[in-house]
């Protein structure tokens, strides 16, 4: 059997990719999910992280004080203002870097939020276990915590076409402050500042006792386009904007707690629309699919489309992107048949499961072929007797 790259080569080769647009594209649509990590029973959901219990203190509190008053408490972003420079400012790099208290620092006059009593903090359950997410109340208040929480409180653009994002690696002075207090009741008469310095070194290195990862959501048309785009009523496609949303941010989740990669790169987008919409809707859409890149009017593309948003570092060339286009459409097609094809059998959601899993084992270029029926059900097959008596459901 042919090797996957010779495969892709020749698929790029019949979408009459030049040879310099094959090597660019190659690279840009490798295929980079660890798969090796999976060696023992895996059972779904997984085990929450140890960032979750912390969240869930955060939820109880914001029962009864709001989201957003908790938070502000706990995550010391949500001290500072948007403004332009601030992530320089000793004040910002204190509280941020060091975790030193915001107490008399004149820059910390806090977040503003237009609407920040509709600021909900859930807590999702998905395949990958349970992620807190922050639902924002309006699109600005979703640009701010976006702001705030990824890009160091600096005014940097956010595309109309982005409604959601998941943070990953988010240092919580907050867990660390917990973390002393703890330590400090546990070795007392032993906890000076030089000795909670030297534990302090210690704690570094073990990353899961204050990295969260968290989920920012908007409450906004998916992916900017419109009910009247969509053909749907304005109440439905809230609800379905919001699902495809949702399942598709835990999408991006579940490949990286199985596969360790969740990148800004256009596959990871086909596997976590396909979840998304199938989540929502129960069935895929590649019309849907296309319509959120700026692809639905195909060889045109609608400027403010989701797609230009995963083009690369250095972004793909002109030449090249027309060609990912052409591989988008098909693919998406080939996937929508597919799914309509097995839809009785991905109603099972242990099958669901393998189904994303068989996803990251392939790359644009196979599911854009002629072959792509067959790569897709091999691939689920090998994975139905490899890796089903593996998975368990709680």
């Amino acid at each position: 059997m042919i090797d996957q790259q010779s495969f892709r080569t020749d698929v790029l080769i019949g979408f009459r990719a030049t040879a310099a647009q094959v090597e660019e594209l190659l690279v840009y649509n490798k295929n980079i999910f660890n798969q090796h990590k999976l060696t023992d029973t895996v059972k779904f959901p997984l085990a929450c992280e140890p960032h979750l219990v912390a969240w869930e203190e955060y939820a109880v509190a914001a029962k009864v004080l709001g989201a957003f008053e908790v938070l502000k408490q706990r995550l010391v972003q949500l001290q500072f203002p948007i403004a332009e420079g601030i992530s320089q400012t000793q004040a910002y790099q204190s509280a941020t870097r060091r975790g030193i208290a915001v107490d008399g620092m004149a820059e910390a006059t806090g977040l503003v939020l237009q609407e920040p009593e509709k600021l909900q903090l859930i807590l999702h359950p998905s395949f990958a276990g349970t992620i807190p997410v922050l639902l924002a109340g309006n699109r600005e208040d979703f640009v701010s915590l976006v702001q705030a929480l990824t890009m160091r409180n600096e005014p940097q653009p956010v595309p109309t076409s982005m409604g959601a994002c998941i943070v990953s690696g988010f240092n919580n002075w907050d867990r660390i402050r917990q973390y002393r207090q703890k330590w400090s009741s546990e070795n007392f008469g032993n906890n000076s500042e030089s000795s909670w310095t030297k534990e302090f070194q210690k704690l570094i290195p073990q990353k899961q006792l204050y990295q969260d990862k968290f989920i920012i959501l908007s409450n906004g048309d998916y992916s900017n386009v419109s009910a009247k785009e969509m053909g749907l009523e304005e109440s439905q496609w809230q609800e379905l904007s919001l699902k495809i949303r949702l399942e598709h941010e835990c999408t991006h989740y579940f490949t990286h707690r199985l596969f360790n990669s969740m990148r800004n790169n256009i596959l990871d987008e086909v596997i976590a629309d396909y979840r998304g919409i199938v989540a929502a809707i129960g069935d895929y859409r590649a019309d849907w699919f296309l319509r959120f890149l700026g692809l639905e009017s195909f060889p045109n593309y609608r400027q403010g489309g989701r797609l230009q948003n995963y083009l690369g570092q250095p972004p793909l060339s002109d030449g090249s992107l027309t060609i990912l286009q052409a591989l988008l459409k098909v693919a998406s097609e080939n996937l929508q048949s597919f799914h309509t094809k097995y839809t009785a059998n991905l109603k099972d959601t242990k099958i669901q499961i393998l189904m994303l899993m068989a996803l990251t084992h392939l790359t644009l270029e196979e599911l854009a072929s002629q072959e792509s029926h067959f790569r897709i059900q091999q691939t689920l097959d090998r994975l139905h007797c490899n890796w089903l008596r593996l998975i368990q459901m709680s």
